[in-house]
């Protein structure tokens, strides 16, 4: 293995504008192409339009650039955070080679990009080009470690049920979605890769040059390196947000340097769940310092109120009963009537529910994992399921108002990429980042 390349797809669409800067050509034709152009399909043809006109026609294209250095392409609408609160369009620019394929009645542009090249891309998306040098060396080893792992699960075809549904129950939990004609889409369901068009400054280039074939191992396997927004001071457990497998490297851990005496850290019971949500403990991703959040948060993530009382740390969200009652009832396509009684049955180390009982005025019903419940209980995603309810202004048993109280931003297993920022700050190198948040990993050069 030397530096594979992968293929990422970057939007599809029944039209698709792009414009070409340099000269590119064609691989069946030879023929070169550069400036604005427009995909559309006719008949079964893929077609490509300049002013209108005709230039190319075939069954897929795939345009290679004449100077990789050099040349790069623009795809306009291109739509990032898919379903999340963030989501809406823009003009993304990429280096590397596009090809436009047909793909369930529309066009899907495809980047194909050497792995190296995509983690600059990768790291300047998720993260700020200007953090500290060890976070973004640590996040190019995480993010190379993962890619590699996904395409081994791939090569294996490693399939497993992501639902277990009855009359009473559904317990649901979402893989990244296998792509049949690419490796990896471009938006946060697999990792976020918006080309160069993102900052991309020297610190970013030194942090992928210098981990370079850097990846994290297991039992020699590369590890399957998952990462989050914000664990809110424990990280989860793989097993209890996707397929019942154990892997040992992503396992709880206390996000500091010691575990602090007098707290009761198992959280799987509710009362201490409640403690430690209430709390704010030490933890290196307990932080509401602009600069550091600025590190792993763009412009469209950040809370537009970011205080000690609602961050990433800890946060609350409140819901009037017929509000609730119609997030839930469009979510689910599930008349539960009147919401009475958000219940926990099963917590996962870090205090995130795993298990919620939903009791409504018409029927009750057991949903998880994480996800959906995140899912359920917003119109977009609630930021954790590391949450407890308070009903309030009951009348006659039934809430009218309930206060969801939480912890953390996102599933939190594996990395926390806030609290990596802060130990960045504090002077941590990459490997002993890695190391406090893979627990007996190693780390490996394999090219």
């Amino acid at each position: 293995m030397n530096n594979p390349d992968i293929s990422i797809g970057i939007v599809s669409a029944p039209k698709i504008r792009f414009d070409l800067y340099g000269l590119f050509y064609d691989s069946s034709t030879g023929k070169k192409v550069s400036g604005n152009c427009v995909a559309e399909l006719i008949g079964n043809k893929i077609v490509i339009k300049q002013n209108s006109i005709e230039i190319l026609s075939a069954d897929e294209v795939i345009l290679y650039p004449n100077d990789y250095e050099m040349e790069s392409f623009l795809i306009y609408d291109v739509t990032i955070g898919k379903d999340f609160h963030w989501e809406r369009k823009e003009r993304q620019r990429f280096n590397g080679v596009l090809k436009i394929i047909k793909e369930n009645s529309v066009l899907t542009a495809i980047n194909i990009i050497p792995l190296e090249d995509y983690l600059t891309s990768v790291i300047s998306s998720e993260m700020n080009p200007n953090s500290s040098l060890e976070l973004l060396k640590a996040h190019a080893v995480v993010s190379r470690s993962w890619v590699l792992a996904q395409l081994e699960k791939a090569k294996d075809k490693l399939i497993n049920n992501t639902e277990f549904k009855t009359d009473d129950e559904i317990i649901r939990w979402y893989h990244r979605i296998e792509h049949k004609n690419y490796d990896f889409c471009a938006d946060d369901h697999c990792q976020r890769y918006q080309g160069i068009t993102r900052i991309i400054n020297e610190n970013v280039y030194e942090a992928v040059d210098s981990t370079k074939g850097l990846v994290l191992m297991y039992d020699n396997k590369i590890c399957d390196a998952r990462y989050s927004k914000c664990c809110g001071g424990i990280t989860e457990s793989y097993e209890n947000v996707w397929e019942p497998v154990k892997y040992h490297y992503l396992v709880p851990v206390f996000d500091y340097k010691f575990e602090i005496e007098g707290l009761d850290y198992d959280l799987t019971k509710e009362e201490n769940a409640i403690k430690w949500i209430k709390s704010s403990p030490h933890a290196f991703c307990n932080t509401i310092n602009k600069k550091i959040l600025s590190q792993v948060l763009n412009d469209y993530d950040q809370l537009n109120n970011i205080s000690s009382e609602n961050n990433y740390f800890r946060w609350k969200v409140e819901y009037l009963q017929e509000e609730l009652s119609e997030i839930i009832k469009t979510k689910s396509g599930i008349d539960f009537g009147n919401i009475l009684h958000l219940q926990p049955l099963e917590r996962g180390y870090s205090g995130r529910i795993i298990k919620l009982k939903i009791i409504g005025s018409k029927r009750q019903m057991v949903i998880g994992k994480e996800l959906e419940i995140r899912k359920l209980l917003s119109r977009t995603h609630l930021y954790s399921s590391a949450f407890f309810v308070e009903e309030k202004d009951i009348i006659e048993g039934i809430p009218q108002k309930f206060i969801l109280v939480g912890a953390g931003w996102g599933h939190g297993v594996g990395l926390c990429q806030i609290g990596a920022a802060v130990m960045g700050e504090l002077g941590y190198l990459f490997d002993e980042i890695l190391l406090h948040y893979y627990k007996g990993a190693s780390i490996h050069k394999i090219y």
